[in-house]
């Protein structure tokens, strides 16, 4: 299924992209009020919010049907922030936001090879939420695991595109229109 083809195929595609959202959203929460006293993050801190992020298709699809106005009739941020910001720096598709915007500000962590070949974890947060214990000290519980979420996300572009896991430019989204109906 290609972005073309916008008939009933989607719905359960986009249902099941909403439960991953709820899923998401529950855990940030959690991990936001384990870490409430360090997180600086609020409505207009876009920090984080850079040009050139990419979704995948079932995430731009969802953008598509709930901010149709928007990109129809809006324009983009200007370059060097993500595009669906508002002149405050706020986030103008808040609930429809991808997946990558929706763990900002936490403590991260991930595993990643090492040059030798062992497994090693990784762990970021964003210099504002630096303030507090040190992220490596951490449990891991306390962290957002960068990996499982993202396996559910890319399970739900392949039943798209059968495994190609093609990537949109945000930004795209905005001139991307006649293409989307």
């Amino acid at each position: 299924m290609n972005s073309s083809s916008r008939g009933t195929g989607w719905k359960p595609i986009l249902e099941a992209l909403a439960w991953l959202y709820r899923d998401v959203d529950d855990e940030a929460e959690r991990l936001a009020a384990l870490h409430r006293a360090r997180l600086q993050c609020g409505r207009g801190c876009c920090s984080c919010c850079v040009d050139g992020l990419t979704v995948f298709e079932v995430e731009a699809e969802n953008i598509r049907r709930h901010r149709r106005a928007l990109l129809d009739e809006g324009t983009p941020h200007a370059e060097g922030a993500c595009a669906f910001l508002d002149e405050t720096g706020a986030c103008r598709i808040y609930p429809q936001r991808p997946y990558v915007c929706r763990t900002q500000g936490l403590p991260l962590r991930w595993i990643d090879e090492a040059p030798g070949g062992d497994l090693i974890e990784l762990r970021d947060i964003c210099p504002l939420n630096d303030e507090g214990a040190p992220i490596e000290s951490l449990p891991e519980a306390a962290c957002w695991t960068i990996g499982p979420f993202e396996e559910r996300l890319a399970r739900l572009q392949a039943r798209l595109d059968g495994g190609e896991l093609r990537r949109i430019p945000l930004r795209s989204l905005f001139h991307a229109q006649d293409q989307s109906r």
